[in-house]
């Protein structure tokens, strides 16, 4: 498009962008994200141009009085987990439903593996742990391994080794995706083999009750982590009309949004890993109680309120056109 045309078809809304103050925080975070739109187009097709500068100018203003108003209403914090990270999310549900369908594909393979030869889950999970849970399993205790270390230390050693691994599969996707297809093809192998292990020795029921009343959160949380590295990857491999540099970076600080927002669900499934899931004497109902609500958040954060705030947002941006 000349940049006659380009300026001709936006230029009003421009002007009342700058001129007349939006009626509301959804309205004017429509503006910004409409604004941001045309600043990328200029940027790559007229880089040089006033244009692109000027628009870059009020694409400024509108941030600051974007993340002005967030202060004063909800605060930073609060603001990032209720909308800047669902919109994230919204933006990369695709990715996200990919990498959720691999994890499982993954899993799967884990547990035919393990049914197909009886050696797999040693190779997997290790001599020392199957050995150790068959004698817990032998004495009427196949969970006892969560009851052998205090709840505190338990607990710190649990959260921050589940962030570790997070960010470290999230920045794996600077490989190109391949380091966090990698370590999310390992995980959905050990989840595999390991639900097949207690299936094969008639305590799957159990393992369910018992290990998804954390797992629902953590295994859940890994899934985003994964997403989030592939977005990255994303950015690399499709620039789209980026360049490929900013493809990147902007690609980067989405993933990087959707990993550090995870910091709050491994502290919960820590808290429960290490506090709830060592009573495993607990009834079927308190377990089922936990490990539904637990999916239920996980739907509801990842999924529905995503899509119903990008469906908000898309209908402002449309009225403020």
């Amino acid at each position: 498009m000349r940049e006659a045309v380009f300026l001709r078809q936006n230029q009003e809304r421009w002007q009342q962008y700058e001129k007349q103050p939006a009626a509301g925080p959804d309205e004017l975070a429509a503006r910004f994200v409409a604004l941001t739109d045309d600043l990328a187009y200029a940027q790559t097709f007229y880089p040089t141009s006033p244009t692109t500068a000027y628009l870059n100018g009020l694409a400024g203003k509108l941030h600051q009085r974007l993340y002005a108003n967030k202060r004063q209403s909800h605060g930073r914090f609060a603001q990032f987990w209720a909308v800047e990270l669902p919109l994230v999310v919204a933006r990369h549900h695709r990715t996200l439903g990919f990498t959720a369908l691999l994890f499982l594909v993954f899993t799967a393979l884990g547990a035919l593996s393990a049914a197909q030869d009886d050696s797999f889950v040693r190779v997997v999970l290790g001599d020392a742990y199957v050995n150790q849970t068959i004698e817990y399993i032998r004495r009427g205790d196949p969970m006892a391994v969560y009851k052998q270390e205090g709840e505190t230390l338990m607990f710190l050693g649990i959260t921050a080794n589940n962030v570790y691994v997070a960010l470290s599969i999230y920045v794996l996707g600077a490989t190109l995706g391949i380091g966090t297809l990698v370590q999310m093809f390992r995980t959905g192998i050990m989840l595999g083999s390991f639900q097949y292990f207690f299936y094969h020795y008639h305590m799957l029921r159990a393992s369910v009750l018992t290990i998804w009343i954390h797992g629902t959160l953590e295994i859940s949380a890994v899934v985003v982590a994964g997403a989030a590295g592939f977005v990255m990857a994303r950015g690399l491999l499709f620039p789209g009309t980026f360049s490929r540099s900013e493809a990147f970076r902007l690609a980067a600080r989405d993933g990087l949004k959707m990993a550090i927002g995870l910091v709050p669900i491994f502290v919960v499934a820590g808290f429960l890993e290490s506090f709830v899931t060592r009573h495993t004497e607990m009834p079927v109902a308190a377990s089922l109680a936990i490990i539904g609500s637990s999916a239920a958040f996980i739907a509801w954060y990842f999924v529905w309120h995503p899509r119903q705030l990008g469906r908000r947002l898309e209908t402002a941006a449309a009225a403020a056109q």
